[in-house]
């Protein structure tokens, strides 16, 4: 960058969206962490919701704040004066914000006091999850989010069928920004016959799994009403949440796994992923079961569309649970390892991490007005990993 040495580039994350537990905003600021450290000379600093303050550039700064009940063990700090203050001290050269909520107005305030860019990351539909639940409410959260995201000089959206939805809120700076996947962890050799003797299930069970939030906008009852109707040998691994919910004898829930390559195992130790939401931004962990070989069977709607299609799975009718049981079962006339094959092909072409930042460092440096090349290949410059 003209005048002003590389090292000093400092960018700065932050978001409520950060659970200990796990999740695709985790996994996407830890790749992203990880990437910068390899292949530049920018520093990374996360700032997130935690336990307790700690204040630690170049890692993981986190504020203190309580559990949000019903959640994936977010957490809600509500000082947004401390807020300001942490991304105030860490001196960044651009902040990214990955929620709508008080860090993006926080990230917006600081940046236009400094004088930085400022780029908002669009993970989560909020007006119309919140629109499913009060539909009074989505009119007056298009205008918030209108509101808000003109404080920012990009908004970068994880599918296209997103940022055309930003466009119609009057949103016309969002850019396309996929993320990706650790296809080195998220791998075929990761399956395993232990898990059927782990859940007590005969060999010829035709498995399936799900993994992420228990959510309302998840759609776990057509999931399990389309296994309801499958009956034997049909059975559904649920990997999520504690929520309680009347599972049928054919599904079986257990809590998320903490470690991604416990989580890759479990995963990949399946015949295919399923997944009946229909408000997703992207569907990580879509792309994360491709990579490890499963074929996919989705609804037909949000993001998935841009991912799925018959070469790597099937896509049934939104909110249809017939419609699901018919795909999953028409999947096992079906060659199950090629169509797996094929998904982790796509996954390797187009969704790695590292395809994934190098377009999203160059939305950076463009609008940090680089003139010279800002990745450096095969160089380790000693940042720290922030904990997966």
């Amino acid at each position: 960058m003209r005048g002003v040495p590389q090292r000093t580039l400092h960018v700065v994350d932050t978001t409520l969206f950060y659970s200990p537990t796990s999740g695709g905003v985790r996994r996407y600021l830890n790749a992203k962490h990880a990437w910068l450290a390899r292949h530049t000379r920018w520093e990374h600093t996360i700032v997130v919701p935690g336990r307790r303050n700690r204040f630690e550039r170049g890692g993981v700064s986190t504020l203190a704040g309580f559990t949000v009940p019903g959640t994936f063990n977010y957490r809600l700090p509500l000082n947004l004066r401390r807020w300001k203050r942490v991304l105030e001290r860490l001196e960044p050269t651009l902040i990214e914000a990955g929620d709508a909520f008080h860090p993006g107005w926080c990230a917006a305030a600081v940046a236009r006091r400094r004088g930085i860019p400022v780029v908002a990351f669009y993970h989560s539909n909020v007006p119309q999850i919140l629109g499913r639940r009060f539909r009074s409410i989505e009119p007056p959260v298009k205008r918030y989010l209108r509101s808000l995201y003109a404080r920012f000089d990009v908004v970068l959206a994880p599918s296209r069928v997103m940022c055309t939805y930003l466009d119609t809120l009057g949103v016309h700076h969002a850019v396309y920004q996929p993320l990706g996947v650790d296809a080195e962890v998220f791998h075929p050799g990761r399956r395993t016959r232990a898990l059927r003797e782990r859940l007590h299930l005969p060999p010829e069970t035709r498995l399936l799994v799900y993994a992420g939030r228990f959510a309302e906008e998840k759609n776990l009852p057509v999931l399990m009403q389309a296994f309801a109707q499958l009956g034997k040998p049909y059975h559904l691994l649920l990997i999520g949440g504690h929520r309680r919910a009347r599972p049928t004898r054919n599904v079986t829930m257990v809590p998320y796994r903490r470690d991604s390559v416990e989580l890759a195992s479990w995963v990949a130790s399946a015949d295919a992923l399923v997944h009946a939401g229909t408000k997703e931004t992207f569907g990580l962990v879509v792309l994360e079961a491709m990579a490890c070989g499963l074929p996919v069977v989705a609804a037909r709607a949000g993001a998935f569309p841009e991912l799925v299609d018959e070469s790597v799975g099937a896509l049934a009718e939104p909110d249809s649970a017939s419609s699901m049981a018919a795909e999953i079962a028409a999947l096992y006339e079906r060659d199950l390892a090629a169509v797996g094959a094929a998904g982790r092909a796509r996954v390797l072409r187009h969704f790695t991490w590292d395809r994934a930042l190098r377009q999203q460092i160059d939305t950076y440096a463009a609008l940090m007005g680089a003139r010279q090349p800002v990745i450096e290949e095969h160089e380790e410059y000693g940042l720290s990993s922030p904990s997966s």
